[in-house]
Formats: C-alpha cells, structure tokens, sequence
C-alpha cells in the first residue's frame, strides 16, 4: 500500500510499470510469519487479496482467473475424481473443483494457514463455504514436503501458486525437481494444471520458462492464457497431460460434460471459450518455440 496516499493502491506490475488503484477501504493489513498480506476494497475491483503488494484476486474478475485455472483441466479428465490444490489460499480454486460432482476428494495444501483464515473471513464470495465441505481435506504446510511424505495420487493437480518472487516461498515450486515430483502423484492419464505468470509481449519470460520447463517432464504441455483485467495483463497457464488433450475436445462436448457434473453456475468458462484460451498469437507461440531455459532449484524462477 502507498503510505504517502492511503486512498490509492500503488503496485509494481514490473520495476518500469505501475498500476495505481482508488481504494475505497483497507479492510485487513498484516504480517504473518511468511508474507505482507492485504485485503483492500477497492472502486473498481471489489475486495482484492493482496500478497508481498501483488495483487492475487478481486472480487470483480477472480472467476475469469478461478474457472481458467480448473475447469480446462477437469473437463478434459473423463472422470476426475481425485484432485490436489497447492496453494489456492482464497479457497476460489477449490470452489471451483468442488463445482464437479465427480468429485470426492479433493486435497488442498497451502503454506500460510493465517491468509486462509484471513480470507475465510474477509473474502466470503471468493471461497462461498467451499471450506467446509465434506469432500476437502486442508493441510498448512509446505505443498513439496507434503508430496514427498505420501505415496497418495490424483487424477487432477492444480498448481496455484504466488509468484516466485525473491526470497518469497513459492521460488523453489516451479522448478523441473518439482514438476518431477508431481508426475509421480499423477494417475494414469491424469493432468495438472500450472499458473504460469503473464502472457504478453514484452513480459514473456516466467511464461516461456516454465512451459520449456515442463515439456522437459511432460509428454503433453498445452500453454493458455485468459485476460484478467485486475491483474492488467493476460495471464499466462500451462495445462498438462499423462492422458487425453483438451485440444481434441468439441466445444458442445465441453458444453455437455459440464451439464453432466452440475457445473451450471460458471460465469466465464463453457465449450466455445475453452478453445479461445489454448489460441495463442503468432508472436507467443514463436517465443515459446525459441524457449531454452529450464528451472532448477540451482537456477529458480524470480520475478520482480
């Protein structure tokens, strides 16, 4: 938040571009034992979760970012049954899983157990009661360490992760180590689900990167993007799979997939945008193609 002007949000898209906010209120400001976290009422988004200054949602356009991030991934799974959420601290990600009633277990793990209690209070449209259902199991630890000690798999993983900033605790989550480790927790012909940071020229190379950095585990990487307008950017995804490709779907079968699991209530996803998000320009798919770098834990993923 900008202290020399309270009434404005002040944040850094990139070090040579700022987006200014008229906040109409600061309804939570505070430090937990791993991050800055604010929730601010602003004008033209609604209420919006914001982490080490980054905006994460808003009340405004989170389901465009929340139906991208999960539905792509869940309707091309035939029968998802089982899914995992790492991170997801607003409980919107889970929400939206919890839209299938295909289904039953649905696992979300997320480091900072105080901006899941912060948001359980301060943002009630963004998670709904999801929380409280009887399918979710919740855990406060570290998504890496908590796969590492289960033999557990899934058929759906959604990686929904902060920016890996420097020194923030999603650095060492998007690298090859990692993405390694959740193939092992994939089920035959399951897919996961990765936010890949923005997808527009000129800041292309987090989203680059941890496509390349995928396609050196995964047989099928298919990269997205959706408009988030909070975010002042189109934002970047990368869906994977052990299994089938969301590109070989029709948009009427999306249309009737969701029908069938009671997913009646979406407010930007159906069969006919599912093909519009895996439309990526000309000038991306080059950067894409030209793409060399994979992340390590030697060589991590920081944006500024």
């Amino acid at each position: 938040m900008d202290e020399s002007n309270s009434s404005w949000f002040k944040e850094y898209l990139t070090p040579s571009l700022v987006q200014f906010v008229e906040v109409r209120e600061i309804i939570f400001s505070g430090k937990t034992r791993f991050q800055q976290v604010e929730v601010v009422d602003t004008f033209d988004f609604g209420r919006c979760l914001v982490l080490d200054g980054k905006t994460q949602s808003s009340e405004s356009d989170e389901f465009v970012y929340h139906e991208s991030l999960v539905h792509p991934a869940l309707i091309t799974h035939p029968n998802p049954v089982s899914v995992f959420i790492a991170g997801g601290g607003e409980g919107a990600t889970l929400r939206e899983v919890l839209a299938h009633d295909t289904v039953k277990r649905a696992v979300m793990v997320d480091l900072d157990g105080e901006v899941v209690d912060i948001c359980r209070r301060f943002l009630p449209n963004h998670h709904r009661g999801a929380f409280d259902d009887p399918r979710v199991e919740l855990y406060f630890r570290d998504a890496k360490e908590y796969l590492e000690t289960t033999e557990d798999t899934y058929d759906v993983i959604m990686i929904d992760l902060p920016d890996p900033q420097e020194a923030g605790p999603a650095s060492f989550l998007y690298t090859r180590s990692f993405y390694d480790l959740l193939r092992r927790r994939l089920n035959s012909g399951g897919l996961m689900v990765v936010q890949s940071e923005p997808c527009m020229a000129g800041n292309l190379d987090a989203f680059t990167a941890i496509s390349n950095t995928l396609e050196s585990v995964f047989p099928g990487v298919y990269p997205y993007h959706a408009m988030i307008p909070s975010f002042s950017f189109d934002w970047g995804f990368n869906l994977v799979s052990l299994g089938p490709s969301p590109l070989d779907l029709t948009a009427q079968e999306v249309d009737r997939r969701l029908a069938q699991r009671g997913c009646t209530l979406l407010g930007s996803y159906d069969g006919e945008a599912h093909h519009g998000l895996f439309a990526l320009s000309k000038n991306i798919r080059e950067a894409l193609a030209k793409e060399t770098r994979v992340i390590t834990e030697n060589d991590p993923l920081v944006v500024p």
